[in-house]
């Protein structure tokens, strides 16, 4: 089973990384972005077959590790 996790910065904390993008892509002309947030993407090969225990495990690798869950959101997708 596969799991895709996608992180990102919660609303309100300040996304320097997003904020240089979107400046380089409005030096670029591309004048329509109207804002930029970035993350991270990992993706997982698990043994696990179940999918709830797939997403038990996922949820607490992304708690101990792959989250930081006090500045940043994060989604779990599976693929069997």
């Amino acid at each position: 089973m596969k799991a895709k996790v996608h992180v990102t910065l919660k609303h309100g904390v300040l996304d320097v990384q997003g904020k240089a993008i979107g400046q380089a892509l409005h030096g670029l002309g591309f004048d329509a972005v109207k804002d930029v947030r970035q993350g991270k993407f990992i993706e997982l090969d698990l043994a696990e077959t179940d999918p709830a225990k797939a997403r038990a495990a996922v949820e607490s690798m992304c708690k101990q590790l792959l989250a930081n869950t006090v500045i940043e959101n994060y989604r779990i997708d599976l693929d069997a």
